[in-house]
C-alpha cells in the first residue's frame, strides 16, 4: 500500500506530466477531437476533474461513518500499474459534462484547483487510518481510501498518455514569421 508521502508525489509528478503534454495543444485546439469518437483535449482535462471531484466527494462521505468489514478475500483489486498502462480500454461509467469544457487555461487552472482540495483533504485526514474505509471501483475491485487517493494519480498517468496521442493527432499550427 502506498505511502502519504509517496501518493502526494505520484500526484504531483503526474498533474506535471499532463500540464506538459498539454502545452502542445494550442487554446484554439482546445476543443478539437482528433478523430471520430475521440475526446478532444478539453473533453479530456474535463473527464478528469469530474473523476477527481467524485473521489473526493465519495471520500468525504465514506469517512463520515464508522469503517464497514470487507472480508478479505473481497480486498484483492486489479494493480494500479494496469490502469496507468492503457492496454486496457475502458469507457468511463460517468458522463462528461459538456459545459465543463471551456476556455484551456481556465480548464488548467480548475484541474490545479481541484487538486489543492485533494491535497486538502489527504493534509485534513493525516492523523487518521484511512485503509480501513473501502469502497468498490467497477473496474478495479475494492479499494481502500489511500488506495483510492492513489487512483486519481494513476488516472491521471493514464490520461497523460492520451493527452499525448490528442496534441500528435492535431494538424500542426505553423506560425510564418515576417521579416
Amino acid at each position: 500500500m502506498p505511502t502519504l508521502k509517496t501518493i502526494v508525489e505520484n500526484l504531483d509528478r503526474a498533474q506535471t506530466e499532463l500540464l506538459r503534454a498539454a502545452d502542445p495543444v494550442s487554446a484554439n485546439q482546445w476543443e478539437a477531437r482528433p478523430g471520430e469518437g475521440r475526446w478532444s483535449a478539453g473533453e479530456l482535462v474535463g473527464h478528469l476533474i469530474t473523476i477527481e471531484r467524485a473521489i473526493l466527494r465519495n471520500a468525504d462521505r465514506m469517512l463520515q461513518k464508522p469503517p464497514k468489514s470487507v472480508p478479505f478475500y473481497k480486498r484483492f483489486h486489479v494493480p494500479m500499474a494496469v490502469v496507468e498502462s492503457r492496454l486496457i480500454r475502458r469507457k468511463t461509467p460517468i458522463p462528461l459534462d459538456t459545459q465543463m469544457v471551456r476556455e484551456k487555461e481556465e480548464m488548467l487552472a480548475e484541474l490545479r484547483e481541484v487538486r489543492e482540495r485533494t491535497l486538502a483533504f489527504i493534509g485534513e485526514t493525516r492523523e487518521r487510518d484511512l485503509s480501513k474505509y473501502l469502497m468498490p471501483h467497477a473496474f478495479l475491485g475494492m479499494l481502500n481510501a489511500y488506495e483510492w487517493l492513489q487512483m486519481i494519480a494513476s488516472h491521471e498517468v493514464r490520461h497523460t498518455k492520451q493527452m499525448k496521442e490528442i496534441a500528435a493527432a492535431l494538424p500542426k499550427v505553423v506560425a510564418i514569421l515576417q521579416k
